[in-house]
């Protein structure tokens, strides 16, 4: 039970620090408005268009693909630096993983899937 107000203590405690700093942050912040805070600071050119262009859907293709393999790479990871230590029936099953991985990349090539103006 102790814990749990602990905790709660906590948690109110965190949540009044962040609304401090916030009410903080308007009360002392430096207010000073002047034309040239307006100004354009980036690259100092003014906009000659919207921000808002079209792309290919197909590029949505390669950033799932690209987020599957990457988060592959975080599993195969800890396997490759305990390799030596790894009972051998695991080392069958990462290298089961990997064909499934090679097998799917192969699919994805061979179906045209990322859309490759051939």
């Amino acid at each position: 039970m102790a814990e749990t107000v602990y905790l709660l203590i906590f948690t109110l405690l965190s949540f009044l620090f962040a609304v401090a700093s916030v009410i903080a942050g308007f009360i002392f912040g430096y207010k000073n408005e002047s034309n040239e805070k307006s100004q354009i600071y980036e690259c100092g050119m003014k906009l000659f268009s919207d921000a808002k262009i079209q792309f290919d859907y197909m590029y949505i293709n390669y950033a799932v693909i690209f987020l599957l393999f990457d988060v592959v790479t975080f599993f195969l990871f800890p396997f490759a630096v305990t390799f030596n230590k790894l009972p051998l029936f695991l080392i069958f099953e990462i290298i089961i993983f990997t064909l499934i991985l090679l097998f799917t990349l192969i699919f994805i090539l061979k179906n045209n899937i990322l859309g490759d103006k051939k």
